[in-house]
């Protein structure tokens, strides 16, 4: 499978609802990143944390 961004073969597969998209290393790293920065990310990372030590 090649990488859905560029023409390297895809070390990574993404699959939902049944579609299968194929990405390299590099363009895995940055949609990796990408998501990292997203506030909601952080939001629900945050309310995870939150919710986890309340059952401590």
């Amino acid at each position: 499978m090649r990488c859905h961004y560029c023409d390297s073969e895809a070390a990574y597969e993404a699959e939902r609802a049944g579609v299968v998209v194929g990405l390299c290393a590099e363009h895995f790293r940055e949609r990796v990143e990408e998501l990292a920065d997203d506030e909601g990310l952080a939001a629900l990372s945050d309310r995870l944390d939150v919710e986890s030590r309340e059952g401590e």
